[in-house]
């Protein structure tokens, strides 16, 4: 097995160790608030200081300058807009219950129902993510390491929302841990794939590095912006960003001076 479909395997169980965090261990909201701020530290120099500048002078090389900027601008709007239908599909969901206006029965039946439809939307998220993983850490393993960092932490938060929703709805523990295991392996699913159609031509790569810029910058400006808007202790997101520019930034430096 590759290094590649390693790193696609294991990105995947972030989000089993977000479930038995939800699970086994209430008090987890610092220490989620603070691995979203690391993931938001790293997904932005991530973007600037690689995969940008990886996409764009992949597609130079094939098409030139101005057709490079014009593909990268579409490509960028069209990953926004796959994760976009894609998070329509997962429900915003409130924890406690309205007793007022539905029966206890229908509220779990409800909860019940957006954890499923929830991990439904995050496996076809995650293969897309897989995909993506496999192709940048294949083009630069410093990349893909830092990519995996960043996808990883990120995962960890929709692993909460899939266990706290399915245990809030009287499901079992071992029966959530099965579901978030599933949902962990789609990621690697997405590798396998890649794998699979084998070495991919240069500007199959130019194109697919540009649709994850596209998903990244969904994921950063839609997911975690909005998450550390509304975090109530403003330390925990600026020393985590800072923390995960820092490692990115350093990776740059030592990869830099070994080449």
């Amino acid at each position: 097995m590759n290094l590649s479909l390693i790193l696609s395997l294991l990105v995947g169980f972030f989000i089993l160790i977000g479930s038995l965090i939800s699970i086994f261990y209430k008090d987890n909201k610092k220490f989620t608030d603070f691995s979203i701020s690391i993931a938001f530290g790293v997904i932005v120099g991530l973007i600037v200081l690689e995969i940008l500048p990886e996409t764009f002078e992949i597609l130079n090389g094939e098409i030139g300058i101005i057709r490079s900027i014009v593909a990268i601008i579409i490509l960028i709007l069209i990953g926004i807009i796959m994760l976009k239908i894609l998070d329509l599909f997962i429900p915003h969901h409130e924890h406690e219950a309205h007793v007022n206006s539905k029966s206890i029965k229908e509220h779990n039946s409800h909860l019940h129902h957006i954890g499923l439809i929830s991990s439904f939307a995050i496996i076809i998220h995650n293969i897309i993510e897989g995909m993506s993983l496999y192709v940048v850490t294949n083009s630069s393993l410093s990349s893909g390491i830092f990519l995996f960092i960043g996808i990883g932490l990120h995962n960890i938060p929709m692993g909460l929302v899939i266990a706290s929703t399915l245990i809030a709805s009287n499901y079992t523990k071992a029966k959530t841990l099965k579901l978030s295991l599933v949902v962990s392996l789609s990621t690697f699913l997405g590798g396998i794939i890649m794998a699979i159609l084998g070495g991919v031509r240069a500007l199959t790569s130019g194109i697919l590095l540009g649709l994850t810029l596209g998903m990244l910058i969904y994921i950063l400006i839609f997911e975690l912006l909005h998450q550390i808007y509304h975090m109530k202790d403003k330390k925990i997101p600026l020393i985590g960003t800072l923390v995960g520019l820092l490692l990115l930034v350093l990776s740059t430096l030592i990869e830099f001076i070994i080449n």
